[in-house]
């Protein structure tokens, strides 16, 4: 089961309603001003969460009148969580394992670091979710995986530890291949790396990495 979570930070609608069209998903969440990209593009989201501060007047009143089979779920703005940590907690305990989240890249960059540190709350929790934005994929991996050149996300890959350190980080299969190195935080070497051959392989024996595709903007 998969969810769609749409969030208040920046958000391209050309590219959200073709990423919509191409990728169904089982749920889809409006996490408070996030709401403002289904009201002005005609669409109805399943749920709407948050405490409704941030969104513009008259959204949330629309839903309400016009579409009672959506649920919504109101906080306090005084509240430990941001609007989408309730809004990915919401799809985990529907019983998604994947979850696709948009507007979650913008100019707030502490919003943007908070929403990365939720890729590990969800992944704790064995769900999937990813980042996604016009020029980015982001991603929090536990473990090793492969990545086939037609199915990267642009022209980069960028590993970041997530924890002190990275242990037995291989990469084969791309221009700057390592084997079994141990990656450290505050050091920048993940940084651009590129595949080089049809498929890519990433392994490591310890700790986590953020990984992010990316694509410069045209």
């Amino acid at each position: 089961m998969q969810a769609l979570i749409v969030t208040g930070g920046s958000i391209e609608d050309t590219f959200a309603l073709k990423f919509l069209k191409e990728n169904p998903c089982d749920l889809t969440i409006a996490a408070d001003s996030g709401m403002e990209f289904f009201y002005r593009n005609g669409l109805v989201p399943d749920e709407i969460v948050g405490d409704f501060d941030s969104v513009k007047s008259g959204v949330l009143e629309f839903f309400k009148e016009n579409n009672p089979n959506i649920k919504i779920r109101k906080f306090q703005p005084e509240k430990d969580e941001t609007d989408t940590e309730l809004a990915i907690r919401t799809a985990i305990d529907a019983g998604c394992k994947k979850i696709w989240l948009l507007g979650a890249t913008g100019t707030r960059i502490d919003h943007v670091l908070g929403n990365i540190h939720l890729l590990g709350m969800a992944m704790e929790r064995d769900c999937e979710c990813i980042m996604l934005d016009s020029c980015n994929r982001i991603r929090m991996l536990n473990q090793g995986m492969t990545i086939r050149r037609e199915e990267q996300y642009g022209d980069y890959i960028s590993l970041f530890p997530f924890t002190p350190t990275v242990k037995g980080l291989t990469l084969r299969g791309f221009k700057y291949p390592l084997e079994k190195y141990e990656l450290q935080c505050y050091h920048s070497l993940g940084v651009s790396n590129e595949i080089s051959e049809e498929k890519a392989e990433i392994s490591f024996e310890e700790g986590i990495l953020l990984m992010v595709e990316s694509k410069d903007k045209k």
